[in-house]
């Protein structure tokens, strides 16, 4: 596999920098239109060259967590997704990479996976929670040894680059198109125009610059999808060498295919890093098709019968695909021994239960967007979100009030922050003995004569709203400290 990363790394340079062609010429050809008779295609060159320049170094220090924001991923933990996790970890050891990739989920009921980063230990691997709440553990195995191939062969950092470099493209040639029919730049060049050539010639100049602003955006996408489609069929053999079940991606693929949902955070930089392109056609399997057909995948993978090996997908591909020779690396193919494909995971043979891994994957997504999570004495979990402010909520089942910790710690925040603002009226720190915090005053007592929140007086005049499960609490106004017990 060596000359398969070494030549992944040779084409990342190469397709780099042909990118960088492009947007240069797009910015010669814009700078031309702006300034015609003062350099601006030189100009507009150097710019293209800087916006290179930094976008390369943006792509390589933090590309993956760019592509994590375009695609509003979140960043779970093991405790968020136990099995997620633990299915990571192990295609992590499985593909002998020194440290496990981030994972994140993405906000969305359709069904896909990628992966990002610049090297193994800087990489991070994202799902949807569509497919999250739907494939089995061998099937989510096999999306995710998949994205694991494609970081052990170097994948990510080429598309990492290339995707944030179509992205730069298809921003600038964008804006200069909506700034030419948006606003009356052009109108009022040609009126401040003193010849009649020069009129032609500026119409010529801004018809050549409208042309290369669509077309550029295409070309650097054939470039883009003319690389990827090998890489898939690699990252298919080595998923089925990770987890020495076939199967498990082949099903997975069936479901992926079979999914009409449309994804929202989805864009023309990063849909081709996804396993299965959600803004191709399915059966798209031309020159700008950034995938094979998973019809294809699919019974390539189905056709290695009991073997697992690196030669095995080889002879399957052949079958299959026909003239498929140098389809996978030499190397691989010389260091492929015969894997023994092995049986279905027990879980996977238990009927799915669909409902309740898609509740599970939408508890992940709220618990990753700081959801406060509630359980009544009646067995109802509430989940409650961020922007919630009250200090307690009615069960919907029970009627029984709940405290909300959140809303307690604010509550606690907003008498600190009082507090403070007024000692910070007294002027020192031993105002706040004054204020009875730690100065031996006798603590008042509050009697709760039912349960929930309660209203309390404070000697001071003000009244203040007690939580249902505060034992104490200090007068925001005048610091006494106030005791709760019940009646």
């Amino acid at each position: 596999m060596w000359e398969q990363i070494r030549a992944n790394k040779r084409k990342s340079v190469v397709l780099v920098f042909s990118m960088a062609l492009v947007l240069m010429a797009l910015g010669a050809v814009i700078g031309a239109f702006i300034s015609p008779s003062g350099g601006g295609a030189i100009m507009g060159i150097m710019l293209a060259g800087i916006v290179w320049l930094i976008m390369t170094m943006i792509a390589y220090s933090s590309g993956g967590k760019i592509l994590m924001a375009a695609s509003k991923a979140k960043k779970i933990e093991k405790k968020d997704h136990p099995q997620l996790y633990n299915v990571v970890e192990e295609m992590t050891i499985a593909a002998g990479l020194a440290k496990m990739p981030d994972i994140y989920i993405i906000d969305d009921m359709s069904m896909n996976a990628f992966a990002a980063g610049r090297d193994p230990d800087h990489a991070v691997v994202a799902v949807t929670a569509g497919l999250l709440g739907r494939l089995n553990r061998d099937e989510l195995q096999g999306v995710i040894a998949h994205e694991m191939s494609h970081i052990q062969n170097r994948d990510v950092l080429f598309m990492t680059m290339l995707g944030i470099m179509l992205g730069a493209i298809v921003i600038i040639a964008e804006v200069f198109l909506r700034g030419m029919f948006y606003s009356s730049l052009g109108r009022r060049r040609s009126r401040n125009s003193s010849s009649k050539d020069g009129n032609q010639a500026q119409v010529i100049i801004m018809v050549v610059a409208i042309l290369f602003a669509i077309l550029a955006p295409i070309l650097a996408q054939i470039i883009y999808f003319a690389s990827s489609r090998r890489r898939e069929y690699l990252a298919d053999a080595g998923a089925a060498l990770l987890t020495r079940y076939p199967e498990g991606l082949a099903s997975a693929l069936e479901s992926i295919s079979r999914d009409s949902r449309p994804m929202a955070s989805v864009s023309k930089a990063t849909a081709p890093m996804y396993i299965s392109n959600p803004l191709a056609k399915r059966s798209a399997a031309g020159l700008t098709s950034t995938h094979p057909p998973i019809k294809e995948r699919v019974r390539i993978l189905r056709s290695m019968g009991g073997s697992a090996s690196y030669d095995a997908y080889q002879r399957a591909w052949e079958k299959i695909g026909g003239a498929a020779a140098g389809a996978l690396p030499a190397s691989a193919l010389k260091s492929s021994g015969e894997v023994k494909a092995r049986e279905a995971h027990p879980d996977a043979r238990k009927k799915k239960d669909t409902r309740r891994q898609l509740r599970q994957a939408t508890d992940v997504l709220r618990k990753a967007n700081r959801f406060v999570f509630l359980s009544c004495v009646c067995g109802l979990k509430l989940k409650l979100p961020p922007e919630f402010k009250s200090d307690h909520v009615a069960c919907p089942r029970c009627s029984r009030d709940i405290a909300v910790p959140v809303a307690q710690m604010a509550v606690m925040e907003r008498v600190a922050d009082a507090i403070d603002k007024h000692a910070g009226k007294g002027g020192s720190s031993g105002g706040m003995g004054s204020l009875g915090m730690g100065s031996g005053n006798k603590p008042l007592v509050a009697v709760r004569n039912r349960p929930g929140p309660m209203k309390f007086k404070c000697t001071c005049g003000h009244t203040m709203k007690i939580p249902a499960s505060f034992s104490r609490i200090d007068c925001p106004v005048c610091g006494a400290e106030i005791r709760i017990r019940d009646a």
